[in-house]
């Protein structure tokens, strides 16, 4: 770890320790908000739209001010990034098991299951992340009543934004293993009779994660930009319990009155995240690909 510190560009150090301060930021926002903004019984109306604290009309201790229910903006931003990292952290997780899992057995096992898998993948492929995410998660609320609950839109939007994604995992870890099936080390452990769960999941898999790896590394930065995008368009968190894409929805709304702090300051951190956490992708998939890391 040391070793790949020291052979990252400043550019690339930087983003890494900015992503890594905004990711353990929002973590703890429950400790460093100023304000619970979810606790709608403390909100006070009378708060509503303030400015900035330097702005004229600011108060000292709203810092960025305050939205339309009265929220303050910095507790409201720190809690909505922890919505968005810890779902768009949650879809990686689910879409690279499932990726890696199908890839492995559509490489290993072959035949049928290659075949439908592959199908599969490319059926899913065909369809647009967003619009396929937007499909899944209005059959969600069509068949489930409470779907639009707090505790079941987070669910929601880590499937549909995984159904998606698990396509790249799978493509990648199915082209690897053919690769590794044919070494002498898979061979020998054929020959001596260890069963096909063991060799993908003992013998295999270690040798073809490291792409996978990176891959949920540049994922991690679509995923919240999707769960943004899906609040951003009403089918994602409530208002009363805020991501950064709800938050740039609602402050959308007042951007012309002259209220543009709502949209603006919510909309910096989530490009900055996801700047951040690309420049860090990039520069790892560049470095794990051979050919690439040749050229430099």
């Amino acid at each position: 770890m040391t070793a790949l510190w020291r052979q990252m560009p400043l550019s690339v150090r930087l983003s890494g320790l900015l992503a890594a301060v905004m990711i353990l930021t929002a973590a703890a926002a429950p400790w460093l908000a100023p304000t619970d903004p979810t606790l709608l019984s403390s909100l006070n109306l009378m708060d509503a739209e303030l400015p900035p604290r330097w702005m004229a009309g600011g108060e000292a201790r709203y810092w960025l001010g305050t939205d339309n229910q009265g929220r303050d903006l910095v507790s409201a931003i720190l809690y909505g990034a922890r919505v968005s990292i810890g779902i768009g952290i949650a879809a990686v997780a689910l879409s690279a098991t499932l990726g890696v899992v199908l890839g492995l057995i559509a490489g290993y096992v072959g035949g049928t299951a290659d075949a439908v898998i592959s199908r599969a993948g490319d059926v899913i492929m065909s369809f647009p992340t967003i619009l396929l995410a937007l499909l899944v998660a209005g059959i969600a609320r069509a068949v489930l009543p409470q779907a639009a609950s707090v505790a079941w839109t987070p669910v929601i939007l880590v499937g549909a934004i995984a159904i998606h994604d698990w396509v790249q995992y799978a493509r990648t870890v199915r082209g690897t293993t053919l690769v590794e099936g044919a070494k002498d080390y898979v061979k020998a452990v054929r020959v001596i009779g260890l069963p096909r769960r063991r060799i993908m999941f003992r013998h295999i898999l270690p040798n073809v994660i490291s792409p996978a790896l990176v891959i949920a590394t540049i994922n991690l930065a679509g995923a919240v930009l999707t769960e943004a995008t899906l609040s951003f368009l009403g089918v994602g968190m409530p208002p009363t319990y805020p991501s950064l894409g709800t938050l740039i929805r609602i402050g959308n709304e007042f951007v012309f009155s002259g209220i543009w702090w709502i949209a603006v300051f919510p909309a910096v951190t989530l490009v900055v995240l996801v700047l951040a956490v690309n420049i860090l992708g990039d520069w790892l998939r560049d470095r794990f690909n051979p050919k690439l890391r040749g050229r430099s």
